[in-house]
């Protein structure tokens, strides 16, 4: 039998009251398949196809928190309703007579949506300040008392997620979205507690996660994505050095996050310049002592918005070094995304050393729920 590049990565691992049957994250990947917000039956047995090949952990899709600005179209799927909630329920029960573990990614885009967008084309868009990613004006800055009524949505959420029998959440805090446009200065300019210096821009998401600790049990995992980059903004930065991730994660981490989800595009790429080569996800576990999952590109061969110049790295030499990262404890969990579009079975395939059989993604995969 061939052997597997990666053998650690299939190793079982403890998560929340239970175990992993590997490190194997599937990534969140917005697919907009459910009809009205209602994830289908489709939709249930698209996610327990991959929980049934080996992935260990499976990340929703982006869910609607309940907020009439959260999302920017009527088939992204809801977290709140009695509908919605049925559908996700059906998603979990599928997923777990697989073998697998599932969480809700909760979401709130912010400014990233625009007027007119559906579900509610009479929402206007809300941030931290009334701007875009690339600085322009859109929407309204939110108040004090939306702000309130926002991260009490996060909460309700939470609680439903571990009254339905998800196995945690994962909040969303990268990519430009509305959690993360209040940790960046470029689109956070309140002079109020939740803005300033990075303690300030720091406070909505510290808030959002004790709301949350506080709706779930103590041993619920709560998972927070975050990245560097915002969407169409790749070299934006929220911490410029291991100091700079340190104040801004440590918060987070005594508010009751219990893993990080480093966003990055390329797994393999070192964070900071002048220290030690690690990547986002081995700077984060370092500074906050938390367990992290890794993820850019694993799958994959060629790199998310690669040039040909940055595209030195195969599917195989990355392979090898996750499993050298891993046993190194440099992370805990790899989150792959594109690959498992485009194959239910890619991690069964890399577990048993048949990589070469894996499907390989397209743009394609994307418009199909396979």
């Amino acid at each position: 039998m061939t052997q597997s590049l990666a053998p650690t990565l299939f190793e079982k691992t403890p998560f929340g009251k239970g175990e992993l049957q590997s490190k194997v994250v599937m990534a969140p990947m917005t697919r907009v398949f459910s009809p009205d917000g209602v994830p289908t039956e489709e939709v249930a047995a698209y996610y327990k196809r991959r929980a049934e090949h080996g992935v260990g952990l499976i990340v929703t899709e982006g869910t609607a928190i309940d907020h009439p600005a959260a999302v920017m179209h009527k088939d992204i799927p809801r977290f709140y309703g009695e509908k919605a909630l049925a559908g996700w329920k059906h998603v979990v029960d599928e997923v777990h007579s697989a073998g697998g573990k599932i969480i809700p990614q909760l979401w709130h885009i912010g400014s990233a949506r625009r007027q007119g967008n559906t579900p509610n084309e009479d929402a206007p868009p809300v941030s931290p300040s009334g701007l875009a990613v690339d600085g322009s004006e859109n929407g309204v800055a939110l108040t004090k008392d939306e702000l309130t009524s926002i991260i009490q949505s996060f909460a309700q959420a939470a609680a439903d997620a571990e009254r339905i029998g998800f196995d945690g959440i994962e909040l969303h805090g990268a990519h430009g979205y509305l959690i993360d446009q209040f940790l960046w200065e470029r689109t956070n300019q309140r002079t109020d507690e939740y803005g300033g210096d990075l303690e300030g821009r720091t406070r909505f998401a510290v808030d959002v996660v004790k709301a949350c600790r506080e709706a779930v049990s103590p041993d619920f995992p709560i998972v927070f994505r975050f990245s560097q980059w915002k969407g169409g903004v790749y070299d934006a930065k929220l911490a410029r050095t291991p100091e700079e991730l340190k104040q801004l994660l440590m918060p987070l981490a005594e508010a009751g996050v219990d893993i990080f989800h480093c966003s990055t595009r390329r797994i393999w790429e070192a964070e900071f310049e002048g220290v030690e080569p690690l990547n986002l996800a081995a700077w984060t576990k370092q500074v906050t002592g938390k367990p992290v999952i890794s993820v850019g590109s694993l799958g994959v061969d060629y790199a998310f918005l690669s040039k040909k110049e940055n595209d030195e790295h195969s599917i195989d030499e990355n392979l090898r070094l996750v499993d050298e990262k891993l046993r190194a404890k440099e992370f805990d969990f790899v989150a792959v995304g594109r690959a498992l579009l485009a194959d239910p079975q890619w991690a069964e395939k890399i577990r048993d050393g048949k990589q070469e059989e894996a499907i390989l993604y397209t743009k394609e995969a994307e418009k199909t729920l396979y």
